[in-house]
């Protein structure tokens, strides 16, 4: 008996722990995917230095790091981390909703609609659907086998025809928007989860987080918007 009831008392203890657990992979592999966000926003805005200045950044990815490493190592290295961090990412967001969803089986009996928002409440979902976007985005920009450029044109001209072509612009700004939505609501669960946010602090960090999820999309959905309006040819 004494031992049933000891680990009736630690089994509250280790499903904490395992979600505490999750819940710091999921932080930490979303910042680094966060970082690389950045990154890869910034590298975008040499679109309007104009042709030469992209492709030369497009190919000085893969070259950075010689001749003291093999072509390619860095940015291998950097897509390897990266694929890391979307599986963790997408392994924790699974189990945590697996474990919320064992512990309440039939649901609240009244949900709280009011208090979560729609990015909160469609997280799991628009995760789904930026991964998949990111799967076209490699296709079309990267490798070229979905744009209409082809995969001989050079990355400038793929990015200008991507974005001359409707639906796969309509397909990007719906994607960007989702992906600010669900950066939004990300930045605040870190914060939670790796800074102990108290009430007083939770207005700040979620201006915070709709200020820079903000800033970030506009710097992605200003590429499209220049290809568009003939700002870039």
């Amino acid at each position: 008996m004494t031992v049933t009831e000891s680990g009736q008392r630690r089994t509250p203890k280790v499903a904490k722990t395992n979600s505490v657990f999750k819940k710091f992979v999921m932080a930490v592999s979303g910042i680094l995917m966060l970082l690389f966000l950045i990154a890869h926003m910034i590298g975008n805005l040499h679109v309007f230095q104009g042709a030469e200045s992209f492709n030369h950044y497009s190919h000085w990815l893969r070259v950075f790091g010689e001749p003291a490493l093999p072509p390619r190592t860095i940015l291998t290295a950097i897509e390897v981390a990266l694929l890391v961090s979307v599986a963790a990412h997408m392994w924790a967001a699974i189990a945590l909703w697996r474990q919320a969803k064992r512990a309440r089986p039939e649901g609240y009996v009244k949900k709280k609609s009011v208090v979560q928002t729609y990015a909160s409440r469609t997280m799991r979902w628009g995760g789904v659907i930026i991964a998949l976007f990111v799967v076209y985005h490699l296709l079309d920009l990267t490798f070229g086998s979905a744009n209409p450029a082809g995969p001989d044109a050079t990355p400038y001209d793929r990015l200008v025809a991507s974005f001359q072509n409707p639906i796969a612009t309509t397909v990007y700004v719906v994607a960007l928007i989702l992906l600010g939505m669900h950066l939004r609501h990300g930045i605040w669960s870190a914060t939670q989860t790796l800074g102990r946010s108290n009430r007083r602090r939770e207005r700040t960090v979620n201006t915070f987080a709709i200020a820079f999820a903000t800033l970030l999309i506009a710097g992605y959905l200003v590429v499209p918007a220049a290809v568009v309006f003939g700002l870039v040819d």
